[in-house]
């Protein structure tokens, strides 16, 4: 077992609390400021904070969370699993070949101008070079194109029955719709204003990164009739601003939590849990009950992950338990589990797992390694410490990286700097990368189409690390196109297989996380993805 490990150099670490306390002070005076004003105001500290805001740019969940805020989808998943209409309804032909979507009553971007079929055409367009779920659909799309002002179609080359999963996706790259002239950003660059049609609109001249992030209540939003249900449904805003505080420091976010300073916490540290149930202002419950994967990803491209040979080496010297262990520490929230595509499902396999569950093959690693040419060339791996679930997967796979002969430049850095340089395709030494980990939620992971990490499109629109594979392209075409269950779940035990066999990702385990808030928020909603924010009241 690994402890979690801390920050060696107490001057740093008491720079970052210090630093922590005086944003949180000033962020909190603040928005004490516009509560006096009358603004019934949520305060929030998020497991991130916000620093790129166009959420087709990257897979960060905070800029998703943000795009829920901002941003609206043509259709939503369910608490069922069930594609639900949001902001527009659909018909499919006779043949399945032609989806037809009409837009619903009443939608406005934020400038004040009537949302279009041609916007949602952009958008959808735009999601589909990033998105590997949107790159599949794509492939078995002929042609999509605007019908009339509020209607469009999507006209296919063969029937592909993943189409309304897709649009529908709840998680990262979600497909949120965007003003054309936004949509056509070119690639590779972020949208440069934030304008969307969704439930709130973000206050620019107050966004401050890495300090906080605020929203206001969209007064033009007409929200659906149904009772809302994780990402669908009726997205009535209750209060006037909802405020994200940075506080990188957790000790500092529970004590404001505790003393009403916040009102609501994402990710409440495991450590500190006893002490947030025992407080009769605040309530602990997990939101997204399916959890989350956590993961490590290696760069293709350059030395020495480029040799599979060396992949594998680093793939047997992984243990989820020791990064479960450091990582959560509690039998509660954690969860052993060598299915790529996530446990208690109906894909869940344990092809090729056998190592990682057992964590019983460090021998085996250091013989492989010695066998495979590898050089001694260090493995640069970023270590974000600014986020409570992922603190320790870096630390925790350099060690058993180190005990199987490799050299191991951990270098210590933020998630927001992560989720900038993960998108360099420069060598290491210039900036670059071997290793970095994150997370993802059951939902994004969960069949061979929506999990992105599992691809092989290597640099033609593959996720970070580039990983090219044919054989896994094939397979997940194959799945793309199976009807039974039982064909789905042979394919994607052959993915499986693949991938673990070349590492084209090393999962390392599934746990829970629990948020935290001030009773005094009521109407909170659950979902397989991200805390939303409307349907929330707050007594005084």
């Amino acid at each position: 077992m690994f402890p979690i490990m801390r920050w060696k150099r107490p001057t740093i670490a008491s720079a970052l609390s210090a630093l922590a306390l005086s944003v949180a002070v000033t962020s909190l005076a603040l928005s004490s400021q516009a509560m006096a004003a009358g603004k019934k105001t949520i305060t929030a500290v998020m497991h991130s904070d916000l620093r790129v805001i166009d959420p087709g740019f990257t897979t960060a969940y905070i800029t998703r969370d943000h795009g829920y805020m901002v941003y609206d989808t043509l259709l939503a998943t369910d608490s069922s699993f069930k594609i639900q209409p949001q902001m527009a309804d659909w018909k499919v032909s006779d043949d399945k070949l032609t989806y037809t979507f009409t837009l619903r009553d009443g939608l406005k971007w934020h400038d004040g101008q009537p949302v279009t079929a041609e916007d949602c055409v952009a958008s959808l367009k735009r999601w589909g070079r990033n998105d590997t779920m949107g790159q599949k659909l794509m492939d078995f799309v002929a042609s999509l194109e605007p019908i009339d002002a509020k209607s469009f179609a999507l006209k296919l080359k063969e029937p592909y029955g993943l189409v309304l999963e897709s649009i529908g996706k709840p998680s990262s790259y979600t497909p949120f719709m965007m003003p054309k002239r936004l949509a056509e950003t070119p690639a590779g660059q972020q949208i440069k204003e934030q304008v969307g049609s969704g439930p709130f609109k973000f206050v620019q001249a107050e966004f401050q990164p890495g300090v906080k992030a605020v929203y206001e209540k969209n007064p033009d939003y007409v929200p659906r009739k149904e009772a809302p249900s994780w990402t669908s449904g009726g997205k009535v805003v209750k209060v006037d601003r909802v405020e994200w505080i940075t506080m990188p420091d957790a000790q500092t976010a529970v004590n404001a939590l505790q003393s009403g300073d916040i009102d609501f916490m994402e990710n409440l540290p495991f450590d500190l849990l006893p002490v947030l149930e025992a407080n009769k202002d605040i309530k602990v419950d997990v939101l997204n009950k399916f959890g989350f994967q956590t993961l490590g990803r290696m760069n293709f491209l350059y030395p020495p992950f480029d040799n599979v040979k060396v992949r594998r080496a680093a793939f047997l010297a992984m243990k989820q338990k020791d990064v479960l262990d450091a990582l959560v520490g509690n039998a509660k929230y954690q969860k052993i589990c060598g299915a790529i595509f996530v446990c208690d499902t109906p894909l869940e396999s344990d092809v090729g797992a056998e190592s990682l569950v057992k964590g019983n093959a460090m021998a085996e690693a250091k013989k492989l390694l010695a066998e495979s040419g590898y050089d001694g060339t260090p493995v640069v791996v970023m270590a974000p410490g600014d986020v409570v679930t992922l603190k320790a997967q870096p630390i925790v796979a350099a060690q058993l990286l180190r005990e199987a002969g490799f050299k191991v430049d951990v270098q210590a850095t933020d998630w927001q700097t992560v989720v900038t340089r993960r998108a360099s395709q420069k060598p290491p030494k210039e900036g670059g990368w071997n290793m970095f980990f994150t997370n993802w939620v059951a939902a994004d992971v969960s069949n061979p189409v929506a999990n992105a990490s599992v691809g092989g499109r290597g640099k033609n629109g593959g996720w970070f690390g580039w990983a090219e594979d044919a054989k896994i392209e094939e397979l997940r075409d194959k799945f793309a196109r199976s009807a039974t269950l039982d064909e789905q779940k042979k394919i994607a035990a052959d993915i499986q297989k693949q991938a673990y066999e070349q590492v084209i990702y090393i999962p390392l385990g599934q746990y829970l996380i629990p948020s935290g808030w001030r009773k005094s928020l009521t109407g909170i909603v659950d979902g397989p993805a991200t805390p939303v924010f409307w349907n929330i009241d707050k007594s005084e």
